[in-house]
């Protein structure tokens, strides 16, 4: 699984994570609140009651749970369509087992708010709509006709007229609330699980790469005394076999491969830099290598070294963590992708805080969202104008999330703003979105004294 792999976790089958199983452990309880209830109805409090109609309906659903039981497995994931027939079968049979005891004058008519919430969890937004529907009509059915509730002595059990129909409100209003607040929570745990699960691969595949790119600098490193030797052992063997034109041919092969062999290792090492030692490196080392692959897009990306005017210090050296790496890079690629002409990247640090300001010349965060940046899976976009930086791009904010998720894990604090668009044409200020990433001094930097002890010889990497 990939990080582009994720685009597709927000339209996959919500009812997939539900095991029939669940659901009819949850039926069987119904069933047995259903038979209590009725058993207590009748012999505790002599309700005069038709014990068979509502027995057929209980039994009905007894019946279902069996044939169930028998013909799927117990680990069966429900689909979209199963499980939301499943939820329908218990709306109506609770609907039907309600007409027959009184409708909305039975207390018990609360319970129909249950199978709509489950349904807000688990089913996606059309089954949830048609299911609160499907349960309102219900409700409203036995709001107007029912079987009434008859004491002992024949007197009917019946609410106020004002009382029976505030009650009839207040499940529709049940049923729309709590189906909406259930699934409004449902769907940010998920969004959020999905953004950590994206940002924990997107870090596991940086880490890879900077495992890599040190394994490859290693055998650079190793290989470059012996490819060296090969050189100077066949420059000689040149000088003596001039006069042996065939053997002189196979030793100039012989140093034309091994000036290959170098430069190979040369290539590939600049992904690791040029050592495995080097797991420290300047603060502007770190910044340009998170820049480099958005330097050749066709924008002017820009770069501003410097310390704070208070700040006598040289510049500091830190840790080539891939959570920085990644997460600066996340927010250069998004400057680069909506600025116009130009990105501007200025790196200062003081005595106590390093700060790296992260500025593109477009239009800015849209104000709609400029206060929940950092969120996974904030959709809203202006199309007009973010469309055409991105043709086809349909963001989810993730992006975002990941960079802002992997810099906080290293101690940052961001800040999300936008420029003085009024004043950028006539001073040439590049003023779009503006993010500024700080980190204390002490998170960044090993020891107070700048002092490194020595790494030593390469150690093999074990898994």
């Amino acid at each position: 699984m990939t990080l582009h792999d994720l685009d597709a976790l927000q339209d996959r089958e919500r009812s997939n994570w539900v095991r029939l199983r669940t659901l009819l452990i949850l039926r069987w309880f119904a069933i047995g609140g259903q038979i209590v209830a009725i058993l207590v109805a009748t012999r505790v409090y002599d309700l005069r009651m038709d014990a068979g109609p509502p027995a057929i309906t209980i039994g009905a659903a007894i019946l279902a749970n069996l044939v169930s039981s028998f013909v799927y497995p117990e680990s069966k994931r429900l689909s979209e369509r199963e499980a939301s027939a499943m939820m329908a079968f218990d709306i109506v049979q609770l609907t039907l087992l309600l007409y027959l005891t009184g409708g909305l004058n039975n207390p018990f008519a609360l319970l129909i708010l249950a199978p709509v919430t489950i349904a807000a969890t688990v089913l996606h937004l059309m089954s949830f709509v048609a299911l609160g529907l499907l349960a309102i009509v219900m409700i409203s059915i036995i709001g107007t006709v029912a079987v009434p509730l008859q004491m002992a002595d024949g007197t009917l059990l019946l609410l106020p007229p004002l009382f029976h129909f505030g009650f009839w409100v207040s499940l529709v209003i049940g049923v729309i609330f709590l189906g909406i607040y259930a699934r409004q929570v449902t769907t940010e745990m998920n969004a959020m699980g999905d953004a950590l699960l994206a940002t924990q691969m997107a870090l596991a595949r940086e880490q890879k790469l900077t495992d890599l790119g040190g394994v490859v600098a290693a055998a650079a490193h190793e290989l470059g005394t012996p490819l060296a030797t090969i050189k100077l052992v066949s420059n000689e063997l040149l000088e003596d076999l001039a006069d042996q034109p065939e053997l002189r041919e196979d030793a100039l092969l012989i140093r034309t491969q091994a000036d290959r062999c170098r430069d190979i290792l040369h290539s590939m090492g600049r992904a690791g830099k040029d050592d495995l030692h080097l797991r420290t490196a300047l603060l502007e080392t770190v910044v340009r290598e998170s820049a480099e692959p958005h330097l050749q897009r066709g924008r002017d990306v820009t770069f501003d070294i410097a310390p704070e005017s208070s700040c006598d210090s040289a510049q500091p050296v830190i840790s080539r963590r891939p959570e920085i790496i990644h997460g600066l890079r996340n927010l250069i690629q998004n400057a680069v992708d909506f600025s116009e002409t130009r990105v501007e990247i200025d790196v200062n640090w003081s005595d106590t805080q390093v700060f790296v300001r992260i500025a593109d010349d477009g239009h800015g965060f849209p104000q709609s969202v400029i206060g929940r940046i950092g969120d996974p899976f904030v959709r809203r976009r202006r199309g007009s104008l973010d469309g055409l930086r991105r043709p086809g791009y349909e963001g989810m904010g993730l992006g975002l999330f990941i960079a802002k998720t992997l810099l906080e894990r290293s101690g940052a604090q961001l800040s999300f703003a936008n420029g003085p668009r009024r004043r950028r044409r006539a001073e040439g200020i590049v003023a779009g979105a503006i993010v500024t990433v700080t980190w204390p001094m002490r998170v960044l930097v090993r020891g107070q004294s700048g002092a490194y002890p020595p790494l030593g010889k390469n150690q093999p990497i074990l898994e």
